[in-house]
């Protein structure tokens, strides 16, 4: 396993925007907690211009597989999306960690 950031840029006056789908993006990202996935996420604040989302999961693919199917993706609220593996050397649940 290994751990991925999901990064959203998202669209101006998000805050407001989001809200018709914030229901259907939040029950989308509960499941893919319930499934271990996601371990946490949420927007960027002052400003609200993106959001992270934490991953731990075998390859980007389930990363990628969530983005493109979450409700703000789809309903045009994220201007553009990354992934990033993160390689995680400090804290509890580290994949990779690093002792002295």
């Amino acid at each position: 396993m290994k751990h991925y950031l999901l990064f959203y840029e998202v669209v101006e006056d998000y805050a407001t925007r989001r809200m018709p789908w914030r229901a259907q993006h939040l029950a989308h990202a509960r499941q893919a907690q319930a499934q271990d996935t996601l371990l946490l996420g949420g927007a960027l604040a002052d400003p609200i211009d993106g959001a992270v989302l934490l991953f731990r999961a075998a390859s980007p693919e389930a990363v990628v597989a969530f983005a493109q199917a979450d409700p703000y993706v789809l309903n045009g609220l994220v201007r553009r999306w990354w992934v990033r593996e993160w390689t995680t050397v400090v804290g509890e649940g580290a994949i990779c960690p690093v002792e002295d």
